[in-house]
């Protein structure tokens, strides 16, 4: 019953989701575009053969960039394979444009309503699907069962928070995580959890994040950036969500307020694009002086046939000593913002927002600062705290507290970015692992060997 109402209400609320995509392109023009694809049509295996074809889905930029050493891994041990890459969001499509241009097929996700993901499945005929974190979407994992396409819950995440709001459902939970035929997640706690919500054929390989790198160019493009803003206090706000810019200036002002840290700089990096304007704006309010990246130093933003070999910019010209906040208005050089700083705030925590991924900021070498709320991102948290690496801070007023500290206690900063850098490097090895077990999910004729 659960699941013909489940159905019934995707029927109902189509074509509002398509008004959604209208409403939301006024700021984000590529909501508008490729809808056909979200209902299963305009979309075709390109060319036609008998290769066959690794379906991975990665909702969204973080997923995106989270599954880029699994996709470089399979497309390096299976040169044979094809690669498609789906998403829900233009940021996610652009992100994987960016990181993988040609090298991938991709279009988005079909809306998880019967026909359009029959649409879709039959249009690609993927021998395996991968979907990425906490993509559970009832219909899609029905539909690959009933067509024989093995479907793997990939770097695998449940917050305590949403294992309650799914154990409510019972039964009827454990029928659809149950309907996966892998889960491999990231944690013991995690691993837990989902097998306490029917999932089976579970395993504990690792956090995919881990194994992240960013491109060494896009890390000395950083350095670069730190020589020409010269000796000043530097840190960074990264991945911002909507309202926490706020927090993050009042922090800012705290900073310059009594005991001031003279001359800090803060690299000020909204999660999303489409925002930029936005917190330019909020800055200019503030009577802060600010400065676009894009306008400094305007490089070429990092693109799939550049990132890791493209030449770090010479000569940039110096950032004037009266700029208080640079915003980082460009896409794919966050290892270059986290380069340029002393100390990183990690964003998406100062509101009830999860957190985001703190893994890459600690693989560059950075100390960091991340807020109460980090349901998302629980164990590597802590984990990043247990070893030194990372700090948590509870409001703005803590934040500013703790940058004083810091920035005063040069040794202590010293000692962070070692022990960041070592955390990092220390729970490397789950994309090895998750593609020895996919090996085992492939079909018989494309089952050439997946070691990397």
């Amino acid at each position: 019953m659960l699941r013909a109402v489940y159905r019934t209400v995707w029927w109902l609320i189509a074509p509002l989701a398509v008004l959604r995509l209208f409403i939301r392109s006024r700021r984000e023009r590529g909501y508008r575009e490729h809808i056909g694809e979200r209902f299963g049509f305009g979309i075709g295996r390109v060319p036609e053969d008998d290769a066959p074809l690794i379906w991975v889905h990665a909702v969204s930029v973080g997923e995106t960039r989270a599954a880029q050493p699994l996709v470089d891994a399979l497309l390096a041990a299976r040169p044979d394979a094809r690669i498609l890459l789906t998403h829900m969001t233009p940021g996610g499509r652009a992100a994987g444009e960016q990181l993988f241009g040609n090298r991938v097929l991709r279009c988005y996700v079909p809306y998880d309503m019967p026909h359009a993901v029959r649409r879709f499945l039959r249009a690609w005929r993927p021998s395996l699907g991968l979907v990425m974190e906490t993509e559970v979407w009832p219909t899609l994992i029905d539909e690959c069962k009933h067509a024989d396409v093995p479907l793997v819950l990939t770097n695998a995440r449940m917050s305590a928070r949403s294992f309650k709001r799914a154990a409510k459902f019972g039964a009827h939970a454990r029928e659809v995580f149950g309907g996966f035929t892998r889960v491999l997640a990231q944690s013991p706690s995690d691993a837990e959890r989902l097998s306490a919500l029917g999932a089976r054929n579970v395993s504990v390989l690792g956090n995919l994040k881990f194994d992240m790198a960013s491109p060494a160019a896009v890390v000395a493009r950083g350095r670069d950036w730190r020589r020409a803003i010269g000796a000043r206090p530097v840190w960074v706000a990264a991945s911002t969500r909507e309202g926490e810019e706020e927090l993050v200036l009042q922090a800012f002002a705290a900073l310059n307020g009594e005991n001031a840290v003279e001359d800090a700089l803060l690299i000020l990096v909204p999660r999303h694009p489409q925002r930029f304007d936005e917190v330019a704006e909020l800055v200019a309010r503030k009577n802060l002086k600010l400065e676009r990246r894009s306008r400094w130093a305007p490089t070429p933003t990092p693109t799939a046939s550049n990132v890791g070999s493209a030449a770090p910019h010479e000569g940039v010209r110096a950032l004037p000593q009266d700029v208080n906040v640079l915003l980082g208005d460009s896409m794919g050089e966050m290892g270059a913002y986290y380069a340029a700083a002393d100390l990183a705030f990690i964003g998406g925590s100062l509101l009830p927002l999860g957190g985001q991924n703190l893994i890459e900021a600690c693989a560059v070498g950075v100390p960091v600062l991340i807020g109460p709320h980090v349901f998302n991102f629980t164990q590597a948290t802590a984990d990043a705290v247990a070893a030194g690496a990372a700090l948590q801070v509870q409001d703005p007023a803590d934040l500013a507290r703790t940058l004083r500290e810091l920035f005063n206690d040069k040794p202590r900063r010293v000692s962070m970015a070692a022990a960041a850098a070592a955390f990092a490097a220390r729970h490397r090895g789950a994309t090895a692992r998750t593609v020895d077990v996919l090996a085992t999910l492939l079909p018989e004729h494309a089952s050439a060997s997946l070691d990397l």
